[in-house]
């Protein structure tokens, strides 16, 4: 018999989700003429905490006056998150984005460079190909819609976008630090 609990916990172990997530998220921001970059961990963390809480997405969309057709809300959404994340020093964060980057690296998804105190995360044109196949799965057909939702709506520098997520979300900065983040 398979035991549910087990494999529902082993779900946020699994790098592969993550790594899928991530790499949806990263070709939203691209273009016709150049893959998708993103430009620093933080902005990253804070797009893939919009992505990942969508219940918080939708009340993002709101503050800001968009639409929320869009975000289209499943039932278990509402009072679950697949792979929650914790508060840390500059708001939402995952202790694995490190790991995350350089799991993507190593297969030639994307390219990691550092310009001053920045890090720039880039797809590759192997990681474009591969973000666009996840794409036409439909399981990842949500992330998909709402990383283009993340993409019109939020593509604003790392330090804008974290100061809209306290603004937004201010009971984030009230928990203690490395506290799970729970809608």
């Amino acid at each position: 018999m398979i035991d549910i609990v087990r494999t529902v916990a082993n779900v946020d172990d699994a790098p592969e989700l993550h790594l899928a997530r991530l790499l949806i998220l990263l070709n939203a921001f691209s273009t016709d003429r150049e893959p998708g970059s993103i430009q620093g961990i933080t902005k990253l963390a804070k797009l893939d905490f919009l992505l990942r809480y969508p219940i918080l997405l939708q009340r993002a969309l709101q503050a800001k006056g968009q639409s929320v057709a869009n975000v289209k809300l499943e039932d278990h959404e509402k009072m679950s998150v697949e792979a929650t994340m914790v508060r840390y020093r500059f708001g939402p964060w995952d202790h694995r984005y490190r790991e995350y980057l350089n799991i993507m690296s190593a297969k030639q998804l994307v390219n990691v460079t550092i310009e001053g105190r920045t890090t720039i995360i880039a797809l590759t044109s192997v990681g474009q190909a591969q973000a666009k196949k996840l794409g036409a799965v439909s399981n990842f057909e949500a992330y998909v819609r709402r990383t283009k939702l993340l993409k019109a709506n939020f593509d604003m520098t790392a330090t804008n976008l974290m100061r809209f997520i306290y603004n937004t979300f201010p009971e984030i900065i009230s928990l203690k630090k490395n506290a799970p983040i729970i809608p």
